[in-house]
């Protein structure tokens, strides 16, 4: 009863997740196709078994699973238990080769969900693997894009996920760079069009930083202090701020261990 009952809360929660995507991708998808260029070749235009916002709700949804590969996934979930739920479905190669179409729209549905700024915002970066330390030599998927970091850690070879949430943990922004960026470098894109105050951790301690947000974007950074830096004097609704930091250090944790961003699985930088 209990597994018949969490059956029918994941299947509630797909159509509500694909009424969301096909909503967007019926405004999207005709504005998207005047915008591309074409190769003056003229290509056949059949039309797919599985639409746009089908194919991307059966990404997405894979994110929300327990499944950690994403052949078992389509094999066992998809093309057993959803059948009647997405009845064009095809093999698990054909999909595979749709999926890399779905990049742009794929971005462009994530923006729409962004949240909006209340003022209180949090911010952090968090490292992103691409393969263990030991392969870095002979990795050759992001050779080219990504690059060997450091976090308090360890180091590592891949990228960094920077972010910025409001106080109710929605998504404001966010940025993707190679391992070796500093957390401070992207931070005026990524608060662009945002205001109030920004807390984040030691990492983003720069006085220069601080007086440029302020001065332009009339932003205010505030930042726990290092152990050998004089000791300044905050105001007790900052100091509390700041212990609210776990907000977007849960949906860092979340995004690693239930959405599985970061994995070794790559094929290519598209997939």
């Amino acid at each position: 009863m209990l597994k018949s009952q969490a059956q029918f809360a994941f299947m509630f929660s797909l159509e509500k997740l694909f009424c969301s995507v096909d909503d967007f991708c019926q405004g999207f998808e005709g504005q998207w196709k005047q915008q591309l260029l074409g190769s003056g070749i003229q290509l056949r235009n059949r039309p797919r078994s599985l639409s746009l916002s089908e194919i991307m709700t059966i990404s997405i949804a894979f994110h929300q699973s327990c499944y950690r590969n994403f052949k078992t996934y389509y094999q066992e979930k998809v093309q057993a238990e959803w059948a009647d739920a997405f009845p064009g479905f095809v093999s698990y190669q054909r999909f595979i080769e749709w999926v890399p179409g779905t990049l742009v729209p794929m971005c462009a549905y994530l923006r729409s969900c962004f949240g909006k700024c209340s003022g209180i915002s949090f911010m952090d970066s968090t490292s992103l693997k691409v393969c263990h330390n030991r392969r870095i030599k002979q990795h050759k998927v992001f050779e080219d894009l990504a690059a060997r970091g450091k976090t308090s850690v360890d180091w590592f070879f891949g990228f960094k996920l920077h972010l910025v949430v409001n106080d109710r943990g929605e998504l404001l922004n966010i940025m993707l760079t190679p391992g070796n960026t500093d957390d401070r470098t992207p931070v005026p894109n990524l608060l662009q069009q945002l205001f109030g105050k920004v807390f984040a951790d030691k990492g983003y301690i720069s006085q220069k930083l601080a007086k440029q947000l302020l001065k332009t974007a009339g932003i205010q950074l505030i930042t726990k202090l290092k152990r050998n830096m004089k000791q300044r004097l905050m105001p007790l609704n900052d100091r509390l701020m700041l212990r609210k930091r776990s907000i977007i250090e849960t949906i860092i944790d979340q995004l690693k261990n239930i959405s599985q961003i970061e994995h070794s699985r790559h094929r290519s930088p598209v997939n």
